[in-house]
């Protein structure tokens, strides 16, 4: 019954979402003025909860866990999420300050709300969404429905290789999650929405301070990474880059973009560099500064320079066909980071010195969704050369691994017998 439940709303989310859409899609000047009502609907909420359990992660300043959530009474906390925001009684509470180390060495600050917060959040994410997906431009292709990653790498693939595009901007902007500026966000959503108590409880997330080491700190600027709402609040505030670059400024280059992350790929020396003018001009309209050291242009023509974007090392290599002729394509293979960040994933696994305790077949279990997850991730055409290396490091973890285990004093022998012994216990592998 729970299950039947379960799949019964997130049907009902779903229908909602679609006809949302398909209303802002048939009409791009329509404004949306009765949403608010939407987010605390029993189906939103319940729905909105399944996701924040899903993407799990630690408490907020209330120190109040998904656990503790259960322990609770999910339905309980629901109702009581439903009252509040049916009252207006409801009243975010500051993120908290969270660092993650960055493949540079520097540390990346996060903003991490509370349970509660995180599930009204989602539940304005789900309603809102779909208007602003209907304006989205193709060239964006993070942290949006149905897109990803990959058909980014595609693109770029195509346009490089196809369309002859051999000067790239690889372009990086400057804290940009942290230079959100508050006011022309709010001028963006209400393009879209004018229900004013959406845009209060979207503006009480994005000005609720930060607390860290007792210490609270007022929100300026920015939108919180760490935050449900914020990677779409980061898309609408990025759509007015895009859509003014495909309407004033696409002939020059054509825009790709994944959630900040972007490059613009044109095909002659001059279109480059007035693209670059071009781009730093809607920049200083967004109140964005493009970091002076990463911003460059780079000459691909006959493997010159190469790019990285989202993991990849992109560059042009001279390969034989099946008739031995020389021909030339774009090579999209793992950067050294993300090589080094795989290496990494994989030695977490081994750390720690209780892993010893475990069977071989315990330590597989740990390591496929690690193994598979990049597999899925990092394979492409000219790839496989590299997660070879993968695998080879792989199987030097799990030998050292073996031979602790078995008290041996030689660190790398009988590799080829734990390659045979982690094959039978089904471990999986990085070429596939």
């Amino acid at each position: 019954m729970i299950a039947e439940k379960a799949i019964n709303t997130h049907e009902k989310v779903r229908d909602f979402q679609n006809r949302l859409y398909l209303t802002a899609k048939a009409d791009r000047k329509r404004k949306f003025y009765a949403l608010y009502d939407k987010i605390y609907r029993n189906d939103i909420l319940e729905e909105a909860w399944k996701r924040v359990k899903q993407n799990g992660g630690t408490g907020g300043i209330d120190k109040v866990s998904i656990d503790d959530v259960k322990t609770y009474g999910e339905e309980k906390l629901l109702g009581e999420i439903a009252e509040e925001l049916r009252t207006g009684k409801y009243r975010c509470k500051p993120v908290r300050r969270s660092y993650i180390p960055k493949p540079d060495g520097r540390k990346r600050a996060l903003g991490i709300p509370t349970i509660k917060d995180r599930i009204v959040q989602m539940a304005a994410k789900i309603v809102i969404e779909p208007v602003f997906e209907a304006d989205f431009q193709p060239c964006s292709y993070g942290f949006r429905p149905k897109r990803s990653a990959k058909q980014a790498m595609d693109r770029i693939f195509e346009v490089s290789d196809k369309g002859g595009a051999l000067w790239v901007i690889d372009a990086d902007i400057k804290d940009y999650f942290g230079s959100i500026n508050h006011d022309k966000l709010i001028l963006l959503l209400k393009q879209r929405i004018t229900d004013r108590r959406v845009l209060k409880l979207i503006n009480s997330w994005l000005k609720a301070g930060v607390l860290e080491n007792g210490w609270y700190s007022e929100s300026i600027l920015g939108a919180p990474q760490g935050g449900v709402i914020s990677p779409l609040l980061s898309n609408i505030y990025l759509n007015y880059f895009d859509v003014y670059w495909n309407k004033a400024f696409g002939h020059l280059g054509e825009l790709v973009r994944y959630a900040d992350d972007f490059v613009i790929l044109c095909k002659r020396l001059s279109h480059a560099e007035e693209a670059l003018r071009a781009v730093k001009w809607i920049m200083e309209k967004l109140e964005l500064t493009l970091h002076s050291e990463k911003t460059r242009l780079v000459d691909m023509y006959f493997g010159k320079g190469s790019f990285d974007f989202l993991g990849f090392n992109n560059r042009f290599q001279r390969f034989r066909n099946k008739n031995w002729q020389w021909y030339w394509t774009l090579q999209q293979i793992p950067s050294k980071k993300a090589m080094k960040k795989m290496r990494a994933n994989i030695k977490e696994v081994f750390n720690s010195p209780s892993k010893l305790l475990l069977s071989m077949e315990e330590m597989v279990k740990l390591l496929n969704p690690k193994i598979i997850g990049m597999r899925n991730y990092y394979t492409r055409r000219f790839s496989r050369p590299w997660l070879w290396k993968i695998d080879k490091y792989i199987n030097f973890k799990f030998t050292r691994w073996y031979n602790r285990k078995k008290q041996r004093n030689y660190r790398l022998g009988n590799a080829a017998k734990v390659r045979e012994l982690t094959k039978q216990a089904g471990l999986a592998n990085m070429c596939g």
